[in-house]
């Protein structure tokens, strides 16, 4: 969800959604085009959920989004962080030297802030070896490795003052919101749920035209495709309307997870046909799935995005016993049934 390209289509308006909650748009420097943030009125200022990356395009547009809803950005109390990429969380420090406001993210996400953004060596020599084992061309590796380098400019580094886990109430005056924990596009991942309205503030968990990255790799939980058809499971008792991260609103949370989860097992079955039509690494594997751009054509963030969730797929198959890794470096893959 990182690949670059440039920006031309105009951002959405600022919107007051529902009362007291008002969506602004803030640009972003990739094909997605903007990151929505959800700002929360209050009587002590704004509390908002996400912040963009760390750009003065960026903030501008946010200070200049909240002006429209009558704020200052020095106003603003609370982060509410999705998750740690750096179109959510990069910004986040950055508005809290300005304003004084606390960062929130769940546990498992502040756990990957230190690999990731500030010393990130000993995680570039783990993914090394890991691109090894999934088969990728020794040509390849040293592209693949430092794929998302070039993301830690648009970053703040900011440890979180608050930790939400399941469940977890922000305190947020005069809203009643509720931390849902939906793990799988990330570790930490988390869903704002706000019962007055019916609605999910859903990151990127449940978007309404695109799939989010689901990745096997070193800062991953073991089975991420699984804990991501847990989170639509848990959404699902939930329902309402959905507030995603991009693209746009939507009033039937319940239809989308249903159409995510039919995704996910069409590719399944495609990681079980190309093992069974005599692809066996990952890296064979993946171009025998169906992509939204052809793999062998795609930006090495993308290549690596792409193998890294065929691999999720080959180990959710390994968890319900229908394939099963074969030793060796690359690993293979054979069908349990063979």
């Amino acid at each position: 969800m990182t690949q670059t390209a440039p920006v031309t289509k105009p951002l959405p308006p600022v919107e007051r959604v529902r009362p007291g909650l008002w969506s602004i748009p803030v640009p972003l420097p990739i094909v997605l085009g903007h990151v929505f943030v959800y700002a929360f009125e209050t009587d002590q200022g704004p509390y908002i959920v996400d912040a963009g990356w760390n750009t003065d395009e960026a903030f501008d547009a946010l200070s200049a989004g909240l002006g429209q809803a009558g704020f200052d950005i020095t106003d603003v109390r609370g982060v509410m962080v999705t998750h740690i990429h750096a179109d959510h969380y990069g910004l986040a420090g950055r508005l809290r030297d300005t304003s004084g406001a606390w960062i929130a993210l769940h546990p498992a996400d502040a756990a990957l802030i230190h690999d990731r953004y500030e010393e990130p060596d000993d995680l570039l020599l783990r993914m090394n070896g890991y691109l090894r084992h999934l088969g990728a061309p020794q040509s390849d590796i040293d592209a693949l490795t430092n794929a998302a380098m070039p993301v830690r400019p648009f970053v703040e580094l900011a440890q979180p003052d608050v930790l939400l886990d399941d469940g977890d109430r922000p305190d947020i005056p005069g809203w009643d919101l509720t931390t849902v924990w939906t793990p799988g596009h990330s570790p930490g991942h988390i869903c704002f749920w706000e019962p007055r309205h019916q609605m999910m503030c859903t990151g990127d968990c449940v978007l309404p035209r695109i799939t989010p990255n689901v990745s096997l790799n070193p800062q991953s939980e073991d089975d991420p495709l699984g804990d991501f058809l847990a989170s639509l499971d848990k959404l699902d008792t939930f329902g309402g309307d959905a507030l995603p991260a991009h693209e746009w609103r939507f009033d039937d949370l319940r239809a989308r997870t249903e159409e995510l989860r039919r995704h996910h097992q069409r590719r399944l079955d495609e990681v079980v046909t190309a093992i069974r039509e005599g692809y066996t690494t990952a890296w064979e594997i993946t171009p025998h799935m169906e992509w939204s751009r052809p793999f062998e054509t795609s930006e090495v963030f993308a290549k690596r995005a792409a193998v890294s969730e065929a691999m999720a797929h080959l180990r959710l198959l390994e968890v319900r016993g229908v394939v099963k890794e074969i030793g060796g470096e690359p690993a293979r893959w054979q069908l349990v049934d063979d």
